[in-house]
Formats: structure tokens, sequence, C-alpha cells
């Protein structure tokens, strides 16, 4: 469950960054309010089918059921972002300017409103398996206190980053603009949450201390024996303590907890419970939570390493500029939507293939650390049998982040007639975390060599010029190639072949906004005195206003009343830039006073 739900969060995130934030929205915001409704509306219809059509008696059939619904839920989200524009309106929610995380934690909350109704429905059907009533709010809040304890470390360190680059702290700004300062700001953060974040996680879980007694004291005994200290040890009501489970949490001795449900405590003899606490001390040993965090960073490594690439290959495509000069809306926006599916494909399957294999195989290595420290298989295997019958979950069943009880068990019992078993498969796990810490080097050196042939504009669009050439030279009247080599030659500074490309663009296509802009802009702001041009490009921008009023474009008109000499309309349209924008408002702003100025003079 709880990894379930790490996964639906990182989707959320990696569809909140993988999206732009539109300069106007696509839709009313009375028809955005009333789609939103209608979806939320038609997920619940689908929740109460799928509870109707569904049987459920046991805890594993009820997660099966709130799984596929919850990804059900993520495309919808999807469509939020992607299709109805939900960037647009979340910026425009207060501070989100200078803290754009507000922004993604609002996101992250749109989201779960999906969860929430998810959860509210399912309620019956939890309370069925698990034979506990609650309050539907006490159920919620359970719920969502595991959700945000997931994604809480990343929301701070997101937030505290937006906040040291806002505060007007001139030391602090340069500090934070200097090439050491992000990652000694990420080493300090990561630093801190590696001590505070396992104490707030096992509060946000409910974890209650176990009480004084004998148990409690020969748990405590066995850590010491293993020479493993722990901070607490924890009663863990994940699902009202009704799973047989249990889980350690923290890298620092006193910070560290180990948590074990009830269910488990009352079904183990304390042979048994030890073989658990065996296989917990185990992923301590063998330092898998350091390496978990490891991957979580590879993960974003990889992500961030595969959006040049993808990018390349995108808009080296003939077939995205056929349909780039159908599509009708923000071309960045369509830019973000083709490259965001692809990237959420991939997030998907590291962590089914990539984290989950490692997840599996850190678990064998757990099980073997509690094979050696017992001395025998059997008290774990028991465990295991125990578990297999007192949830109902077949012994043959593997899931993404573990291997089946059936398989572990046969691993286990490998051991016991051969010892090299677990000398054998340390090899293979340490051989893979070589291999694909090898393969993180590889990919950036590789970046790196491949850097200029990657390279993109200061719009985010690839320079590809021989695709856009061959399209001018097969299909010469039509503009959309003119306008794209035209921005091709401005962004190398060919501004003479630049001008001469926008003037063939519109001779063909005399009303296209884009290209009176573009070449407004240029006429204006070029380096060659003698190509500037600023009452020719008053008329072009005058008209790509009336045609279209985007705040790019009634910036460029600002600039030429301003260059014009007139600041009193240069001031107007630069407010009016500065209202229509959703993105970018500092530069509108420093636009506004540099208008100021001139009209105050």
């Amino acid at each position: 469950m709880i990894y379930s739900n790490l996964i639906y969060l990182l989707v959320v995130m990696a569809i909140l960054a993988t999206s732009t934030t539109p300069e106007g929205a696509g839709l009313p915001e009375y028809q955005f309010i009333a789609l939103f409704a209608i979806k939320l509306g038609l997920f619940r219809w689908l929740i109460r089918f799928s509870l109707n059509r569904t049987r459920i008696s046991r805890v594993g059939e009820y997660f099966a059921l709130e799984r596929n619904l919850a990804v059900l839920a993520l495309v919808l989200f999807g469509v939020d972002v992607y299709l109805l524009d939900l960037r647009y309106y979340l910026n425009l929610l207060p501070f989100t300017e200078p803290l754009p995380s507000l922004a993604e934690l609002a996101g992250i909350v749109v989201f779960l409103l999906y969860m929430i109704l998810l959860w509210t429905e399912l309620k019956p059907g939890y309370e069925e398996v698990v034979g506990v009533r609650k309050q539907t709010s006490v159920h919620v809040r359970d719920k969502l206190k595991v959700s945000i304890a997931l994604v809480l470390p990343w929301l701070v360190v997101d937030f505290m980053h937006d906040l040291l680059q806002w505060l007007p702290i001139k030391v602090i700004r340069d500090f934070m603009a200097s090439p050491w300062g992000e990652p000694l700001f990420l080493l300090v953060m990561i630093s801190v949450a590696v001590v505070w974040f396992p104490a707030l996680l096992v509060r946000l879980f409910g974890c209650t201390a176990m009480p004084d007694g004998d148990l409690r004291s020969q748990i405590e005994k066995f850590c010491r024996r293993q020479g493993v200290r722990f901070g607490e040890i924890c009663l863990w009501p994940i699902v009202e303590g009704k799973v047989l489970t249990a889980g350690v949490v923290g890298f620092v001795g006193r910070h560290r907890y180990l948590m074990i449900t009830p269910a488990l405590i009352q079904s183990l003899s304390e042979e048994e419970l030890e073989a658990v606490v065996a296989h917990e001390i185990g992923h301590v040993k063998k330092h898998h939570l350091l390496f978990y965090i490891l991957l979580f960073l590879g993960f974003a490594f990889l992500i961030q390493l595969c959006v040049q690439p993808l990018l390349v290959l995108l808009l080296s495509a003939p077939w995205f500029y056929e349909f780039l000069y159908s599509y009708e809306g923000d071309p960045v926006a369509l830019l973000a939507i083709l490259t965001g599916g692809p990237l959420l494909v991939a997030a998907l399957l590291y962590f089914r293939y990539v984290f989950g294999f490692f997840m599996r195989n850190f678990e064998r290595q757990a099980d073997h650390y509690s094979f050696r420290v017992m001395g025998s298989a059997d008290p774990l295997i028991r465990v295991f049998r125990k578990i297999s019958l007192m949830s109902g979950k077949h012994r043959d069943v593997p899931c993404w982040h573990h291997f089946s009880i059936g398989q572990r068990i046969d691993n286990l019992l490998s051991c016991q007639r051969d010892d090299k078993v677990p000398a054998g498969h340390n090899r293979k796990v340490y051989t893979a975390l070589a291999a694909y810490f090898m393969t993180i080097v590889a990919a950036f050196a590789l970046t790196l060599h491949a850097g200029e042939r990657l390279a993109i504009s200061s719009s985010g669009q690839l320079v590809a010029e021989q695709v856009i050439l061959e399209k001018i030279e097969r299909d010469p009247n039509n503009p959309l190639w003119h306008q794209f080599h035209g921005d091709l030659l401005a962004s190398r500074e060919q501004s003479g072949e630049a001008i001469k490309a926008f003037e063939r663009s519109l001779d063909l296509a005399p009303d296209n906004p884009e290209a009176l802009n573009n070449l407004a802009w240029l006429l204006l702001t070029d380096g060659d005195q003698e190509l500037r041009d600023p009452d020719r490009a008053l008329e072009l921008a005058q008209k790509a206003a009336k045609l279209q009023p985007r705040s790019h474009i009634l910036d460029t008109l600002a600039e030429a009343y301003w260059q014009n000499g007139m600041a009193d309309l240069a001031l107007e349209t630069g407010r009016r830039a500065l209202e229509n924008s959703t993105g970018n408002r500092e530069y509108y702003r420093r636009q506004l006073e540099k208008f100021e100025m001139s009209d105050q003079s």
C-alpha cells in the first residue's frame, strides 16, 4: 500500500514537472469548473460501479481495487493538467509567483481530492475486510497522513529552495546563484531530513511506542546482540494494525525506528518474531535505506538526462512540424505534452522494473541475514506460511517489490542445502548496483559529449535546420517552415537572413501573429543598429497584438511604443502584458520599471 501510494505521488509530481504554464486558459473558468465537476462525478460513478461488480472479502482484494481506481485518478489528473490547463489556475493562487512550490503543492492537493473521493466511496469495503468501523473523516485523515508523509521531504526541500531564492537578502541570493550554492543547499537539507524525517514519519503513520514488558525487553536484547540501535520500537497501526508486516525507517541509531504491526506480534512465537526483527536488521546492515535514496536520486537524474535527447527525437521529426502547423494551441504546451507522456511511461517502467528489481533483491538479502542470524531458515519460513494463510495471499503470486512467498521459502530452503547461496546473491546485488551507477556515469558523460549536437535554443526548441530546410524545399509555399527558419537564424544571430525568412513567411501568411511578433522583436532588439527599424516594428507589433493579444506579443508592442517615444502607451501595454501573464512575471515587471522610468523623465 505504502509503495503504491509513493508511486502515485511520484507520477503526480512528474506530470506537474513536465507540464508548462500557458499564458492564458484554453477554456473559460466556468467551463473548466464544470468539466472538473463532471469528471469528479464520473469518477464517483465508476468507483461505485466497480465496487458493485467486485467481491471484496480479503485485504488484498480491497487494495487491488483501490490500486486500479487510483490509476484511473492519475489519468484524470493528467487530463486536468495537459488538456484543461490546470497549471494556469494553480499559478493564479496567492504567492505562487515568488514561491512556485506552492503551485506544485496545490497540484498534489487536486490529485488528493480524487483520492479522498476514492477512499470515501470504498470505505464500506475497507471496513468489511478489516472489521473496524470508523468515521469517514477519521478514515480519510489517516489515509492523508500516510500520503503526506511520503512526499513531505520533497515539499519541504522545494519550498525552502524557493524561499531562499525569494528572500530579499543579497548574501543568500548570491549564495544560491553560485555554482556550489544549490548542491550545498541540497546536501544540508538531506542531512537534516535524515534526522527529523524518520521521527515525523512514524508519527504521521500513527505509530506508538511498544509498552514496556517481556516482549519489548526480548526485542531490545536481540537488537543489542546484533549491534543495531533503534531510537524506538513502535506498534504500527497500518490498516488498523490488521496486516502482518514490519518495517524500519531511519539511518542513524537514535533516529532509527523499528515498526511492527499488532497483528504480527499476536500471530508469531518469540522465535518467529526474532526472525522478523533479524530481517529488518538485515536492511540496516546492508544499508538498503541509503541505496533507496540513491536510487530515487538516480531516477531524477536519469529523467533529467532523458529530456534533451527526447526533444532531439521529437523536434527532428517532420511529422511534429506538420502537426504543429495545424495545432491552434500553445506550441510550448504541445511540446510539454508530447515529451511528458514518454517521460511518465519511463518513470513507471523505472519503478516497476529497475527500482522493483532492487527492492526484491534487497528483501532477499534481508531474508539471508535472518537465516544467518537465526542459524536456520525454519523460523522465517514459518512466518511466511502464516502470512500466506492468514492474509489469503497465494504463495506463488509475486508483486513488483517482493518475490512471491513461495519463491522466498524455496530460496531459504536452498540456503539450508547450500550455505554459499547468500554469498552468490550478494555478488549479484552488488554487481547490479555497480552496473546501475556506471550507467548513470556513462549517461552523464555521453550527455556532456553530445552537448553541442543536442543544443537547444532559449525558447526550448531544438535547432533542427536540416529538417526545416528539407521541408522548405519540398513545400516552399508553407509559411510555417519559413517562420521556423527565421527563428533558427535569429537564435544564431544571423539577423539579416532571419529578417528575410520572416518576410517570406509573412508574404505567404500576412496575418500570422507569431511571425509578425518575432520579426518586430528582431527589428527592435538586434545588436546590429543598421538592421533596427522601430517604426516598422511598431506597425508589425500593432498588427500582431490586434490578432492575438498574448503577453509576449503585448510585451513586443510595449517595447515598440517605448522605442518610438510613446512612454504612456508603453506603460499601458506593459501593464496588460503583466496582467495576462502567468509565467516569467518578473521579466514583465522589469519591463514596466523601464517604461516608468522613461515616463518620469
